[in-house]
């Protein structure tokens, strides 16, 4: 083949003596997803052509011409105007020949000092810190609004389970606020994970550093990092920050679709404890009386997306030698996905949580379905010199007793409870048993009694919305 093909549109094309078919144009292009970079790759470009004048490697007219050819770019790219090319493969390539188009050589010096490898890998830390701030304000929105149910449901009883059975009694308030303990877990690691993203690579050019005598601390200080990267190999092939992030983010998925599975629960006829606004929910086509759930459904669907993006990305990486591979392109779209995946759902929840309508009457009647006061009588035996395995024989039996009679432990009488618990088989009095130990069957009994920190006592559920408003700076409901 000739080589007099037009070399204009490649980069590299001096090198080569035959073109690039169309299908490898298609197959290694990057543009047509990673293009949503483009804001970030003006800001790192800007910063080292400023961190270029200073050191005195372009002049400052050369610039001047950059700054005023990316605002007109970044115009473009706004007003969608901007014409991407396949041809040039990438975001860099393709902001990079409209630059030179418009400014001429100017734009042609904007890339000294610098490499593909370590301006994809500064952009990518740009773009993911920026998320990184725009999620982590999303999960305190979810937070405030677990927070603000919560406070309106800080004595409203409901079921405790275990293995799904009824347990104990809690308050809605504390059931929301298990999940605001894991929401704000998911804030933390977000914002810790946000330290390490925050770490300059650009300088480190492909994969050696550069001979121009560059100042990384004042690109560092120009676009807001915390400081450079270290290592120039590891600069530019290093995608832990990201991995890092999708397994952050795939945390909070995990504790999104538990909510969701109990939400789901919960609206069931079986459980009808809630119901949830029309406008997340769905009908049936053929069956009218039917609401879904399927916003929570979905998301217990996308929580496996996200898993499957840390799992790629961990695959991605695991058998490359230093320094940068192309294999690192495929990078962005499960990053993308994740970032765009984590965004919606923590919106819709937010507003999902918010307008959800609780029953109280019918978590009332759940809860004294399942003796969930058990417990409390076998801890007031205890109170009275019983040891606990005496006193779990004891309650387990009139369980037993209560099952067969079609009564709930907080309808007995003094005489029946002396009658279901068995004591003088045990060893011990039917005097233990009197009119005060019956209050400690009541629902409200048990969830007074449980008083210190962690518990469900109504008063420490205030003060745990109280401590966590003050935590995270939210606003009263």
């Amino acid at each position: 083949m000739s080589n007099q093909w037009s070399k204009k549109q490649e980069a590299w094309s001096a090198r080569f003596n035959e073109p690039m078919s169309e299908l490898v144009k298609r197959y290694t292009a990057s543009v047509f997803f990673d293009k949503r970079l483009a804001e970030f790759d003006i800001q790192g470009s800007l910063a080292h052509a400023t961190m270029l004048a200073e050191a005195g490697v372009i002049s400052s007219a050369d610039q001047e011409a950059i700054s005023k050819g990316m605002a007109q770019i970044q115009q473009e790219i706004a007003n969608g105007n901007f014409q991407w090319q396949l041809d040039l493969e990438d975001v860099h390539l393709n902001i990079e020949r409209r630059l030179t188009e418009l400014v001429g050589d100017a734009g042609k010096r904007l890339h000294t000092g610098r490499s593909r490898n370590d301006q994809v890998a500064t952009d990518i830390r740009l773009f993911l810190r920026h998320e990184v701030d725009r999620i982590s304000g999303l999960i305190k929105g979810l937070i405030q609004s677990l927070v603000d149910v919560a406070d309106r449901n800080a004595d409203l009883v409901m079921p405790g389970f275990t293995h799904l059975q009824v347990a104990q009694p809690v308050t809605l308030g504390h059931h929301l606020l298990a999940y605001a303990e894991m929401f704000e877990r998911d804030l933390e690691r977000m914002q810790d994970c946000r330290k390490r993203i925050n770490r300059l690579p650009l300088g480190a050019a492909a994969l050696a550093g550069t001979t121009f005598p560059i100042n990384r601390n004042r690109t560092a200080e120009l676009l807001g990092f915390s400081e450079p990267t270290r290592n120039s190999l590891d600069s530019v092939s290093d995608r832990d920050f990201a991995i890092e992030f999708c397994a952050a983010a795939s945390l909070v998925m995990m504790h999104i679709s538990r909510l969701s599975e109990e939400l789901i629960l919960w609206m069931s006829p079986r459980y009808a404890f809630i119901d949830l606004p029309d406008r997340f929910c769905t009908g049936s086509s053929i069956m009218p009386q039917k609401k879904n759930p399927d916003v929570p459904e979905l998301a217990r669907g996308k929580t496996g997306r996200v898993y499957g993006h840390l799992t790629g990305l961990l695959t991605l990486m695991k058998g490359q030698p230093l320094a940068y591979n192309k294999d690192n392109q495929e990078d962005k779209e499960p990053l993308f996905d994740t970032v765009d995946t984590l965004v919606d759902t923590l919106t819709i929840f937010a507003e999902m949580v918010a307008g959800m309508k609780v029953k109280p009457a019918r978590m009332r009647e759940a809860t004294l379905e399942g003796y969930a006061t058990a417990t409390d009588l076998a801890d007031a035996l205890v109170k009275k010199g019983m040891p606990f395995r005496d006193a779990h024989e004891a309650v387990a039996r009139a369980v037993r007793y209560c099952d067969d009679h079609g009564k709930g432990l907080e309808a007995l009488t003094v005489q029946q409870l002396q009658t279901a618990l068995h004591l003088t088989e045990l060893g011990y009095s039917d005097d233990l048993v009197n009119e005060a130990l019956l209050s400690v069957l009541t629902l409200e009994g048990s969830l007074a009694a449980r008083n210190h920190i962690g518990g469900t006592a109504p008063n420490q559920v205030r003060l745990a919305i109280a401590a966590t408003r003050q935590r995270l700076g939210l606003g009263a409901a």
